[in-house]
């Protein structure tokens, strides 16, 4: 890879993994002069392919008034500067009044996209979330906090699609979102438990809606826990997982079946 310009990048280090970083993310943390990384949010290990000299800042203790002009003051000294977050920079992780800032500086920066903890849950679980005839959308979402959810998007409104439903940054949240998911969601909709994916204390357990209350505080989990709440998930099996009643074998894309013709597979 050629040198790094000086710039911003705005990198999504994935749920936590390091083998889950994009070979651009890998690249960008390989090469950069300063790296700024969410250390509460962020294992230690990735930064491990970071050069011997580069600078390395935390930021779970600073505020954007002390990390900003950190960034612009790297980029103005002809340095590569790596922000680097949890997941995937558009969800949840206040990427936007960065860039606002970083453009009213007319500081230039590049935003590397990462692999969200729905989609490592969805492997790990080795499940598909969206299948033919039984789900076929995922609402990525959360529960009002310090941050106020709008309206239109509270829990009760989107648990109405019954679809397959990602609830973030719930968990001191579960006892409130349990009862609105209940509104819609049947007693036994299987619901995986994710803590801290990706990370050497992960935790996954899958339980039935009416129990994630329970299985949350027994387990002591906290803010870094994400509930996938979906029909998919019946017939998961595993060490963490209730069996539940398989639905899904009957379900099947069109995609790949035999009766199904496209351009590129006529019929005869």
């Amino acid at each position: 890879m050629k040198k790094l310009s000086a710039s911003v990048y705005i990198v999504g280090a994935g749920p936590g993994n390091p083998d889950l970083l994009t070979v651009r993310a890998q690249n960008i943390l390989m090469n950069s002069d300063v790296i700024l990384f969410a250390d509460s949010l962020v294992p230690q290990e990735i930064l491990q392919i970071c050069k011997p000299d580069a600078e390395i800042i935390r930021t779970a203790n600073k505020t954007l008034e002390t990390i900003i002009p950190i960034m612009i003051e790297g980029v103005r000294s002809k340095k590569s500067v790596a922000r680097l977050h949890s997941g995937d920079p558009s969800l949840y992780s206040a990427i936007h009044e960065q860039i606002q800032l970083l453009r009213k500086a007319g500081v230039p920066f590049e935003i590397v996209p990462g692999i969200s903890a729905f989609q490592a849950a969805a492997a790990s679980l080795k499940v598909e979330l969206t299948i033919p005839g039984l789900v076929q959308t995922i609402i990525l979402t959360r529960v009002s906090g310090r941050t106020e959810v709008p309206a239109k998007e509270e829990l009760s409104s989107l648990a109405s699609h019954q679809a397959s439903l990602c609830l973030y940054l719930a968990a001191h949240h579960v006892e409130n979102a349990q009862v609105k998911l209940l509104e819609h969601y049947a007693p036994d909709t299987p619901v995986a438990i994710l803590y801290r994916l990706g990370w050497n204390d992960e935790k996954i357990k899958v339980v039935s809606l009416d129990q994630i209350t329970n299985c949350t505080y027994q387990e002591n989990l906290t803010r870094t826990t994400l509930y996938v709440i979906s029909p998919a998930l019946r017939g998961v099996v595993g060490e963490n997982s209730t069996q539940f009643p398989v639905e899904t074998a009957q379900h099947r894309s069109q995609l790949y079946h035999p009766e199904h013709t496209h351009l590129f597979r006529p019929r005869g």
